[in-house]
């Protein structure tokens, strides 16, 4: 392992200098399918975090860039303005393999423990409750899709809300999608499901 780090250019790594830095690619639904679910993107944000792994006995420093797409889906509501309905995020993050081994723990992650991970247009989720489970195919693999009921904070409001969550590891990322609902919003489970199909890695986002 030694040899292909240093062939690498890794030696700052090995002498704990420097950090090993990963960038995962981009990953995002397709345009077409996130349109015809009523879903429009709010972009995609990269964000840095670093972790410490032990290398031969020794701590070293890994810096890894992830990078999550959102959309949202929204009905006007003339006088009250806009409410927003669902959210659908699909986040890449890299392996960070280290010596053929992936560094980065969301690779043991459960859906039941990614779905904590949701924080975004909704907020104080909690009462999370495991529903059903299907496969879904997602990026060429049989991904495990788990939907869960739960209640969530929207607008000082409390909601009843479907998460759906799932994970693959796609080339040298992991990508995971999350999409979420009000219970009372009829027929988009399918439209979530839909894009978690249509997701796409690397994107152009």
């Amino acid at each position: 392992m030694a040899a292909l780090l240093l062939t690498s250019g890794c030696i700052g790594f090995l002498t704990g200098q420097e950090a090993l830095t990963f960038d995962a690619e981009p990953a995002a639904t397709d345009a077409t399918a996130a349109s015809n679910a009523g879903y429009s993107t709010n972009g995609t944000e990269t964000f840095h975090v670093n972790h410490t792994v032990s290398v031969g006995g020794q701590e070293r420093n890994i810096s890894v860039s992830n990078h999550m797409t959102t959309y949202q889906k929204a009905i006007d509501l003339g006088f009250f303005g806009e409410a927003k309905l669902g959210m659908f995020s699909v986040i890449s993050t890299p392996a960070a393999e280290v010596g053929g081994e992936a560094r980065n723990p969301i690779k043991d992650y459960s859906n039941d423990r990614l779905v904590k991970l949701v924080d975004s247009q909704y907020q104080g989720l909690r009462d999370v409750e495991v529903v059903s489970s299907r496969n879904v195919q997602m990026l060429g693999e049989q991904s495990n899709v788990t939907k869960y009921s739960a209640t969530a904070q929207f607008g000082g409001e409390e909601v009843d809300v479907y998460v759906h969550v799932t994970k693959v590891r796609h080339e040298e990322d992991f990508v995971v999608a999350i999409g979420m609902y009000p219970q009372q919003l009829d027929g988009e489970e399918e439209n979530i499901l839909e894009l978690i199909r249509a997701v796409e890695h690397p994107s152009e986002a």
